[in-house]
Order: C-alpha cells, then sequence, then structure tokens
C-alpha cells in the first residue's frame, strides 16, 4: 500500500470504518512510514479533542413532535388528483412550505437516527477494535514503547502521557512476567497495554477509563483465534487478549483482578 491510497483511507481508518484486511493492511503501512503515522496521530488526537470539548445541545423539548405533525398536515392536504391546467395558484405561504418540506424531512430523519449515531460503542465493536491492536503489536514489531521487566519503570513512563493512572504488576512469578507497555487507542481513547508473557505467547493488557457506570463481571469472547477476557472495575475498563489457551488466560485474568 503506497502513501497515497493510505492517506485516502486514513479517515475511514481512525473512525474503525474499514473491513480487517482493509485496516490490517493501513496498520503495517503506517507502522514503517512516518509521514503516514505521523497523520495517523494528529488524526486520533483530533478525534480524541472533539469528543473531550465539543459542545452538544440537547434537542428542543416536542420538536420531534411538532416536526411530525407538520409533515402528516402537508401529506394530508396534498390533493388526490392533479389540479386543472386552469386552478388558481397556490398561496405563497403554501409554496413555501412545499419548498422546504424536503428539507423538513431531512431534519426529522436526523432527529430520529441522531440518538443511534451518539451511541456508545458495542462489545462487539470494542472486541474487534482490541483485537486488531493485539495483532496490530505483534505484526508491526512496536509490542512496547518502554521495554521493562520493573513495575516501578513501567508505571512512571505513563504519567504525563495518559490522564488516569495506570496499576502495573510483574507476574514473573506466577509465570507471567512483564516485558513492558506502550501507548494505544482503544473506543477513541488512549489506552495503555501492559505486555506479559506465557513462554512464547503475548498477552495485552489494555487499561482505559470506563464509559459505563459501576463494575461489570468478567466476559470471555473469540475473535480471529485470539481469546480474550474483558471486565470494569473501580471505573476502569480491562481487556486481557492472547493465542494463549483459554486456561491459562483465565489464570492470567484472576492474577490481575486480585491485584486491583
Amino acid at each position: 500500500m503506497i502513501c497515497n491510497e493510505t492517506m485516502r483511507l486514513l479517515d475511514a481508518y481512525v473512525d474503525n470504518e474499514l473491513d480487517l484486511r482493509g485496516a490490517l493492511e493501513v496498520e503495517e503501512h503506517i507502522a514503517r512510514c512516518p509521514a503516514c503515522g505521523a497523520e495517523e496521530k494528529s488524526l486520533r488526537e483530533l478525534q480524541v479533542s472533539a469528543r473531550a470539548n465539543l459542545t452538544r445541545y440537547p434537542m428542543p423539548t416536542g420538536f420531534e413532535a411538532r416536526m411530525r405533525a407538520a409533515l402528516h398536515a402537508e401529506e394530508a392536504q396534498a390533493p388526490t388528483e392533479p389540479p386543472p391546467v386552469q386552478a388558481v395558484r397556490k398561496p405563497r405561504r403554501a409554496w413555501r412550505w412545499a419548498a422546504l418540506a424536503p428539507a423538513a424531512a431531512a431534519a426529522a430523519v436526523l432527529v430520529v437516527a441522531m440518538p443511534r449515531l451518539l451511541q456508545q460503542p458495542s462489545e462487539t465493536s470494542v472486541a474487534d477494535a482490541v483485537v486488531a491492536a493485539h495483532v496490530r503489536s505483534l505484526l508491526a514489531n512496536h509490542l512496547t514503547d518502554v521495554a521493562s521487566s520493573d513495575q516501578h519503570t513501567v508505571k512512571p513512563w505513563f504519567q504525563g502521557k495518559l490522564d488516569y493512572s495506570v496499576s502495573v504488576t510483574d507476574f514473573a512469578a506466577e509465570g507471567f512476567p512483564l516485558v513492558g507497555g506502550r501507548l494505544d487507542y482503544v473506543e477513541d481513547t488512549p489506552a495503555a497495554a501492559l505486555v506479559y508473557k506465557r513462554a512464547q505467547h503475548v498477552v495485552n493488557l489494555f487499561v482505559w477509563p470506563s464509559k459505563r457506570a459501576g463494575d461489570e463481571p468478567v466476559q470471555r469472547v473469540t475473535r480471529r483465534g485470539y481469546n480474550a477476557y474483558c471486565w470494569a472495575r473501580n471505573g476502569m475498563h480491562y481487556w486481557a487478549v492472547s493465542d494463549l489457551n483459554e486456561a491459562d488466560l483465565a489464570k492470567f485474568v484472576e492474577l490481575v483482578r486480585g491485584n486491583r
């Protein structure tokens, strides 16, 4: 994939609108192209800033009902047969409404669709995103930004890069040594990715602030041959992803949950 094609797809890539193959091709290119990688980072920063700072105004009370009533009234008044040639010309007021009716109809559709457009990403889309991030870290040879088995080195590295604190624990004694950490993006939010290993298998533990209220129990999902466990606790969302077998990854999850 060349730069021109990547630049054309970057907006769709950042918005998670590409299919899996297209997303992986873009990820592979931006991993080895500094210019495209910088553009992708800039788009994500703009996206995060817009979501955090732009003001959303609530729809006026009764607006949708008034719009629907006006459209229904116009439909009810429409003639069932074409008027004769000698018919008197419509009053100017009616002509103006007829001219504005298409725009009003479009506005009504937008009112109905807007809540769906603004709703939070589904658990399925988040699962696809974290698994794609896991695969990206393996394919792009960008497993860590800070490579260290010392939790007292990895934890401070995230300070100043994230606006929340990340708990870091080395589980080497239990067979899951800490390898390091890196920054990633999930749900259009900067996320901490803590990297562990089990023999030759990589485990990515993604951590970012939860967008939902309350804790959530552990759930297991599979995507493209990868196992993943997710849960929420104390305002944070966790996803553990690996090609480890279910039993070993479940053991890792219990270790993490026992330390948080």
